[in-house]
């Protein structure tokens, strides 16, 4: 894409890796290395395999010389002693979120919708869940652990199901989301929409 991305935030590790070590063979077009780079330092990285797949090309060499990387010299706190040392933060203010479900595909069709407010900065999963909280029967759901985080595999007890291709799909404004309900943080106002569909 002409922003820098490469399929989606959870392909730019692989797609990093192997362009960087065959960017001398890639023949269709120059590749714009700095912008892809430029993309993945923008990006919030909290998933282990996200982490791991982009890992190498942050630093230039293969997963066998990334323990070599010195970290002691470094004067930066960890999050962890950032957080610690700073004084209390005062709370967060809420956003308010549309969160809709929407079944076009399978037995009985349903389209139904609801606002939450939820603190900002939280996931998307605390939306669902919030959600959830406020009518159960509606907006129940279900996810799995996946090393890629909390996948969504049912909503008002619909299923995703491998053998029928299909899976629920969310979107924030009408645009596909680039990570999961466990990592992705929505804005105030934005429209969240689980869609269930086909692959």
């Amino acid at each position: 894409k002409n922003d820098g991305l490469i399929g989606n935030i959870y392909s730019m590790g692989l797609a990093l890796q192997a362009l960087e070590t065959s960017s001398k063979l890639y023949a269709p077009r120059e590749w714009d290395c700095t912008s892809a780079f430029s993309v993945v330092c923008k990006s919030e990285y909290s998933q282990p395999m996200a982490i791991a797949q982009v890992l190498p090309a942050l630093l230039y060499r293969p997963y066998l010389q990334a323990a070599d990387v010195d970290c002691t010299s470094s004067t930066r706190r960890s999050p962890d002693q950032e957080y610690l040392a700073s004084p209390s933060a005062p709370p967060a203010a809420n956003i308010r979120v549309y969160y809709s479900i929407i079944n076009k595909l399978q037995g009985a069709y349903f389209n139904h919708s609801i606002s939450v407010e939820v603190p900002a900065g939280s996931t998307l999963l605390k939306v669902l869940k919030a959600a959830e909280e406020e009518q159960p029967h509606t907006f129940s759901f279900k996810t799995e652990q996946t090393s890629w985080g909390p996948m969504v595999v049912s909503i008002h007890g619909l299923a995703a199901n491998p053998k029928d291709r299909t899976y629920w799909h969310f979107l924030g404004d009408e645009d596909a989301l680039q990570e999961g309900v466990g990592t992705y943080k929505p804005h105030n106002m934005e429209h969240i929409v689980a869609n269930f569909t086909t692959y």
